[in-house]
């Protein structure tokens, strides 16, 4: 690790899960390997998946800056996420989605943010690459959350944010010592439904624990993240809306709703009604899919809503449990 006043040394962590993204881990792997400010090292860490961790340990063997280790945690992004941080050595650790590429300057703009010292979490702008070609016509730029990228409504250039999106985050190792790590009763686990909210819950626990903190986002700090045939469909995003919603309650559960849905408050009252009449103006001059992205803008909030009123019940039931704790340290497998 450097020392005060040195420039910051970067681990960049990967969470794998599957077989089916091979082609994707090598193209995440090799963005970060041809970085134009290198990284200390790169961690593949793979969620319960043996023929997986001992394909990729095959494939890195002579790599002196990549490490494959295995979760030692259970199923689950939170878990993985937090065992790459345990077995890290870089000041800042780096998270970048395993379907996703990093432009070649990545690393160096989240890392000129950490001459402050009171930065804490920087993130970037995740852009989609859509396996059709093109956006769908219907699909308002409001909701690219839903495929995990950067939405229309986020200030623009670098600004201080309340929370961090965890495709294309980093976090100093002090905001891990101080808040402890991801929690496990929230995000992506071994389920079907697609929920998220977990770094949300992090800076949110991280801005308590350190008042003075500053966390920013960084436009200029880009990677392109691989949008799939089946994403692109109304039903995914549906069922995406949905689980957004029930991941809020849980964060509203762990942090409080004032905190939990500041932002939420802002985008569901400013920006998602001027994307609704973006999208009403647009069909009324004749173009296309206007119509659509404003009915879907109005179906995605009806839905989250839906998710978010069915999280509350059962939070209120009792039916949920976090867990986050200190990282601690893991050895290599």
């Amino acid at each position: 690790m450097s020392g005060p006043g040195s420039p910051v040394v970067i681990s960049v962590v990967i969470c794998v899960y599957t077989e089916d993204r091979w082609d994707d881990i090598l193209a995440a792997v090799a963005s970060v390997r041809a970085q134009s400010r290198p990284a200390l090292e790169t961690l593949l860490v793979v969620d319960h998946h043996p023929p997986l961790l001992d394909r990729l340990a095959g494939e890195y063997r002579h790599a002196a800056d990549v490490r494959v280790l295995a979760n030692a945690g259970p199923r689950g992004l939170s878990s993985g996420r937090n065992t790459g941080v345990a077995a890290s050595h870089g000041d800042v650790i780096a998270f970048l989605d395993d379907d996703a590429v990093a432009e070649r300057d990545w690393l160096r703009h989240l890392a000129e943010a950490y001459a402050d010292p009171r930065v804490l979490a920087v993130g970037g702008r995740t852009v989609p690459v859509w396996a059709s070609g093109r956006r769908p016509v219907w699909f308002p730029e409001e909701f690219d959350w839903v495929v995990g990228c950067t939405y229309r409504g986020l200030p623009p250039g670098r600004a201080r944010v309340r929370n961090v999106l965890g495709g294309n985050a980093s976090f100093r190792r002090t905001a891990f010592d101080a808040a402890g790590g991801f929690a496990t009763g929230i995000g992506r686990d071994d389920g079907r439904r697609p929920l998220g909210g977990e770094e949300t819950e992090l800076c949110i626990r991280l801005s308590r624990a350190r008042p003075d903190a500053v966390l920013l986002l960084d436009d200029r700090a880009v990677v392109h993240h691989r949008v799939p045939a089946p994403r692109e469909r109304f039903a995914y995003f549906r069922t995406r809306a949905y689980a957004e919603g029930l991941s809020k309650a849980l964060v509203a559960r762990s942090v409080g709703a004032g905190k939990g849905l500041e932002s939420e408050r802002r985008y569901a009252t400013r920006v998602l009604p001027a994307g609704i009449a973006r999208g009403l103006r647009d069909a009324a001059l004749a173009r296309p899919g206007g119509a659509g992205r404003a009915g879907a803008i109005v179906a995605g909030v009806l839905t989250a809503a839906g998710g978010y009123v069915v999280g509350r019940v059962r939070a209120h039931r009792g039916g949920t449990t976090f867990a986050w704790g200190p990282i601690q340290a893991v050895g290599d497998d």
